[in-house]
Parts: C-alpha cells; structure tokens; sequence
C-alpha cells in the first residue's frame, strides 16, 4: 500500500491510538497511517509484547518520515488491555502524547484473541475462562473507548473517530468459535450503540477480511469443526487470504473519504 491513498488528502494533526498494535493488520496499520497525519501529530502504540513494540518503533524510524517531511511522534504502551491497569496506561499514556493543537483524535480498537476454537460451545463450562476472554475481547474495548472519549471530549474543531476491528463472525455463528463470534457480535453493537449515543463521533465497524496472519494460521491447525476448518485451509491453499496491506488499504480511503455512515459495518469485500 502507498502513501497515495486518496492524493492529496490527510488525516489532520491527529493522535491516533492503536491497541494490538505489534502484529498482523494493526502493525500494519500502525506503519500505514502514520504517513497520512500532519506535523505535530502523535501515535500511541498499545501491545503486550515489548520487543514486538520496540521492533515496530525501529521500523516506523526505519521508514523515514512522510511526504511533508515529517513524522508522529510515537509512544509505545506496553500493556496488557485483560485487566484495569493495561487500559489506564494506555489513557494516561494518550494524555501524554497530545498536543493541545489535535484536530483529529482517532482510536483503532483492533486487540483481539481467537479463544479455544478446539472446543464446541456445550464445552465451555468454566466461567473464569469465558469472563477473561470477554474481558480483554469485549470489556476492555468498552473502558479504553470511553475513558479516552472522556478524556478528549467534544469541542470545536476536533474530528474524533473510533474504528472497531470486526469480523464477518459477529454477524454469523462459525461452529466451535463461540467465543470469538460472542466476542465480535458484542463488540460490534457496543460501538453501534455509541455511534447513536454520540451524533458527532464517527464510528466505523470495519471487517478486513480473511487475512493471513498468524491468528489465521491458528485458526487452520486448532479448529474443531471440519468444514469450518477445511473452508480456511482451503482459502490458504487457493492463495485467497489477504494481505494486511490491502485490507489496511481500503480501510484509510474509507478514514480519508469519511462518508461512511457511523456505526455502519464495512467489509473488505464491500468496498
């Protein structure tokens, strides 16, 4: 993906807050859209994994700056967003990273886990484990949302937008993904609920695809249901997965262009 996106457009001088960053399609993104912010923006960079952290901070460094010559400064959180305390630092380490100048707050929920998909859902019968998944799937996306709202609130000439990263699972049961489909179907009508809440927020549920990623890769070895499991096995053998790069692509024309409808829910293949 280029820089060329949408010629001659920008997401503004934005602080953009990324979760799950240091992976797959939000490292991706996190590379991407930083080439379309202006001088005197700030990226904050949420993961679990500080050397996956510090390795896509050299490679933001490494990619030089954008085409206005120069580049967000960036922060990076090490943060565990299951519990409480991952999310505050990723606020706290918002407020930090602001300048007073913002005229674009941008938050990219993307952290997410798979879950067991090696079991069908009559084999979940420990509430821990299902609390802790929706904890850092569903929960957490809710707090960090709305502490960082809270903490950037509406005013005049600030743009804020929230990009939830959802799936074709949160509008159709895949057998033996119960917590995965659980997990995204909650997610998406919480941030459909928040784009009726809030007339001025822009609010996007964006699927991305069937991407090839290391979660996919997870997907193909550890599903139970055989043709869940033969469907994306198929997929990878056929070359039919996408890139990180193309999904990420269409996702900042549809940032750039801004004429989506908020809340809607956007699919790679729709656009």
């Amino acid at each position: 993906m280029q820089a060329d996106v949408c010629p001659g457009k920008d997401l503004g001088r934005a602080l953009c807050i990324i979760t799950g960053a240091s992976r797959g399609f939000g490292r991706t993104v996190s590379r991407e859209i930083s080439r379309l912010f202006k001088p005197g923006s700030a990226l904050v960079l949420a993961a679990r994994s500080r050397d996956d952290l510090r390795a896509l901070q050299a490679d933001l460094a490494a990619a030089g700056p954008g085409a206005d010559g120069t580049g967000p400064a960036v922060q990076c959180v090490v943060a565990d967003l299951a519990g409480k305390e991952g999310v505050e630092s990723v606020i706290r380490a918002s407020k930090e990273a602001a300048s007073d100048d913002i005229d674009h707050l941008i938050l990219v929920n993307n952290a997410a886990s798979l879950g067991d998909v090696s079991r069908y859902a009559t084999g979940f019968v420990d509430m821990a484990e299902v609390d802790a998944y929706l904890s850092l799937n569903v929960s957490s996306a809710l707090c960090l949302t709305a502490g960082v709202l809270g903490a950037f609130p509406r005013r005049p000439g600030l743009r804020r937008t929230v990009v939830n990263v959802t799936s074709l699972c949160a509008l159709r049961p895949f057998p033996s993904w119960v917590l995965y489909c659980t997990g995204k179907a909650a997610r998406e009508m919480m941030f459909r609920v928040l784009a009726e809440e809030e007339p001025d927020l822009r609010v996007l549920n964006y699927s991305p695809g069937p991407l090839d990623t290391a979660m996919q890769a997870e997907a193909r070895s550890s599903t139970a249901d055989p043709s869940v499991k033969q469907s994306f096995s198929a997929m990878f053998s056929q070359g039919q997965l996408l890139s990180c790069e193309a999904s990420c692509a269409k996702l900042l024309k549809l940032l750039l262009r801004d004429d989506f409808a908020s809340g809607a829910h956007l699919d790679f293949y729709d656009l």
